[in-house]
């Protein structure tokens, strides 16, 4: 409402920061995922693959404008840096906004893993080719791409269409580049010039869902054009409030995004699912673009994970809700879906890793 905006406190402590422990090695007896803060997750499958999802570990997110970089500055510091992370196979890039893409640290990481591949949507491999970084494959929703590649034998990632891939190699996997709804740019002049996106990866029997972050649709023309054309993930647009008002209520009728059903519905179910639930306040004014912790309630029964870790909070300040808010009203949604508030979606410190 007018006159009521909140400007939310970030006096430590606030999230927990640990430093993490990666594996010594390939050998990983379950799925691993590690939250490296905001939508940053380092995943290490059953198979030895491993992959960085939405990476950014600069002070700021934004643009650099020469020795300035520009943007929110960070209230919880990175748990590691780059050169402390053992492996990097692939990064996985969700759409091209500042605290998603970051040139300082995809241009390290592609210098400290000169075989890494980097996977983006449709519309970023020019922006991927013009930083130096070659490998790069970017896909449209519901395209698929095979990796293969046997590091005791020194073969790099290989990356081929479904089916095409070795099926000797030592380390296979599959990933999916699925619809979502967001929007993208890195400057006033580029606004939806490239595809935003959600993503899939299977290896050594594990499936990894990557919500990014979605955007809601504020009718259902908005919602069928997204499906023509499209991850930072809303999963509803709403109408500003009374104070007090549960948007919830059947009373209100917003338009629900289907992505997320047809995703579960064509690429489910998923041993874990990484899911948004950060930077919503205003409701009115960021549920077209951003979830709250009850739309990510939906969103993991959506897509059938069995199992979630939220993240897009607890790194900057991106809008006006408290930062220790999002796992309170995490735990609240979850107990409206008859969910256990523990062990099936949670929050973790940055740092923290979690077995699946």
């Amino acid at each position: 409402m007018k006159g009521k905006a909140n400007n939310p406190d970030t006096t430590p402590p606030t999230v927990t920061v640990r430093k993490p422990e990666f594996l010594p090695s390939r050998d990983t007896p379950k799925l691993r995922a590690t939250w490296l803060g905001h939508a940053c997750y380092y995943v290490e499958f059953p198979s030895g693959l491993r992959v960085l999802f939405d990476p950014v570990f600069e002070a700021r997110c934004g643009p650099c404008c020469g020795p300035y970089h520009l943007g929110p500055k960070r209230y919880t510091e990175p748990p590691c840096q780059i050169k402390d992370i053992p492996v990097i196979d692939a990064v996985v890039i969700s759409h091209n906004h500042y605290d998603h893409l970051s040139y300082p640290t995809v241009s390290e990481i592609a210098k400290r893993h000169p075989n890494c591949h980097f996977f983006a949507p449709l519309g970023n491999k020019s922006w991927f080719h013009s930083s130096g970084i070659e490998n790069v494959t970017e896909l449209d929703w519901w395209d698929e791409r095979d990796i293969a590649m046997s590091p005791k034998e020194g073969k790099d990632p290989q990356v081929e269409p479904v089916g095409e891939a070795s099926a000797t190699a030592d380390i296979k996997a599959r990933i999916s580049c699925l619809p979502c709804q967001h929007v993208t740019a890195r400057s006033p002049f580029d606004k939806y010039k490239t595809l935003w996106a959600s993503w899939a990866i299977e290896s050594g029997g594990s499936k990894v869902y990557f919500a990014g972050y979605d955007k809601l649709p504020k009718s259902t023309s908005e919602c069928c054009f997204a499906n023509l054309h499209s991850s930072d993930s809303g999963y509803r647009a709403v109408d500003e409030l009374p104070e007090g008002e549960d948007d919830w209520d059947p009373k209100y009728n917003f338009p629900i995004c289907p992505a997320f059903e047809q995703v579960g519905e064509f690429r489910g179910p998923f041993d874990l699912g990484l899911i948004p639930i950060g930077a919503y306040a205003p409701r009115h004014i960021f549920s077209a673009a951003h979830s709250d912790p009850h739309d990510a309630v939906r969103i993991f029964k959506d897509t059938k994970c069995k199992k979630a870790l939220g993240m897009h909070w607890g790194t900057w300040v991106l809008t006006e809700e408290d930062v220790l808010e999002p796992p309170k009203k995490l735990k609240e949604a979850l107990k409206k879906h008859d969910i256990a508030e523990t062990g099936v979606f949670d929050v973790c410190d940055i740092g923290e890793s979690r077995e699946f």
